[in-house]
């Protein structure tokens, strides 16, 4: 039995599909049917039902699933503690984030280290799942809620401030009917603030996108909420005052205990908070972060610094 067969094993048993599996691992769905066959034949066990919507594991396969996720748990702590401790800042650093924060705040850092730290890639995923640090699926994850998984240290970057925005050049917005989260999204603060301030008015659109609101809004859509970063930076967007400021919400930075040695990180880490210090109106929480090391951080104290939770 090989450990790549037991990988295309887990990436069907999550994926759930052989071209989902397939995407994951970057192989060609006939060469995954093939590894999962073999794997099935070695253990002479049926690992899957084939069904119409996918595969779905048998209980034998679910025992299986059991112990290959505990060697994958293994193997993956012995690759982060080998980068972790990795000397040289180079190589490749993979990102988490929601669209707009990556595209309006992270790429601000990415800029800074590439003139400091040409030797590294960063690599930013904008994607709606939340994406595993356990697995590193990602080695760091920015997102507006605090991390409950074990084994991750994490930290407050600042508290984002949110507006009110409508078109530049609509004059008169008593007319103006609202742009909100989709109604997976429907439990964010904004989104009940918009609707006590505008009561009774239509929802003109809905997207899990702030860029798309973003756009939207320019084009005269409706009024939407959006995080200062972004509706500043949108041309076509102005603020709008419907009697008080909109709630903001907590960014946090979030990786896996292992990589808390990892130079690139590390260094990255020291250009967000750069970044969101420079902020006017945003609550920077990291004033006594100093250099590689952040107070309150678990990869402080001399060791180096530290997605309906995504938007």
């Amino acid at each position: 039995m090989e450990w790549s067969d037991l990988r295309v094993f887990l990436a069907v048993a999550r994926g759930g599909t052989l071209g989902a599996a397939g995407r994951e691992l970057g192989q060609a769905q006939p060469t995954m049917g093939r590894r999962i066959r073999a794997l099935e034949a070695d253990l002479g066990q049926t690992l899957f039902q084939r069904t119409s919507v996918g595969f779905v594991l048998t209980d034998e396969g679910a025992a299986v699933l059991a112990h290959a996720e505990r060697m994958e748990s293994e193997a993956l702590g012995i690759a982060r503690a080998a980068s972790g401790h990795a000397g040289e800042i180079e190589g490749t650093l993979r990102v988490s984030s929601s669209d707009w924060f990556g595209a309006h705040v992270l790429t601000h850092a990415v800029a800074a280290m590439h003139h400091r730290y040409p030797a590294v890639t960063i690599e930013l995923v904008t994607d709606a799942r939340l994406l595993s640090l356990a697995r590193r699926e990602a080695d760091l994850v920015f997102r507006i809620a605090p991390f409950d998984e074990p084994d991750i240290a994490q930290r407050k970057l600042l508290h984002m401030p949110y507006a009110a925005y409508a078109a530049a050049t609509l004059d008169d917005t008593g007319a103006l009917q609202r742009i909100t989260m989709d109604t997976a999204f429907s439990d964010m603060p904004d989104v009940a603030w918009l609707q006590a301030r505008m009561p009774g008015t239509h929802v003109a659109f809905r997207s899990n996108s702030r860029e798309a609101q973003a756009r939207a809004c320019a084009l005269g859509v409706g009024i939407a909420v959006l995080p200062c970063p972004l509706g500043d930076a949108t041309p076509g967007l102005r603020r709008v005052d419907l009697g008080e400021s909109p709630p903001g919400r907590d960014v946090w930075l979030g990786y896996h205990r292992d990589l808390r040695h990892l130079p690139r990180l590390r260094a990255f880490i020291d250009e967000v908070f750069l970044v969101g210090a420079g902020y006017v109106g945003a609550s920077y929480v990291g004033a006594s972060y100093v250099g590689a090391g952040c107070a309150g951080d678990p990869a402080a104290a001399g060791q180096g610094a530290a997605s309906t939770h995504r938007r």
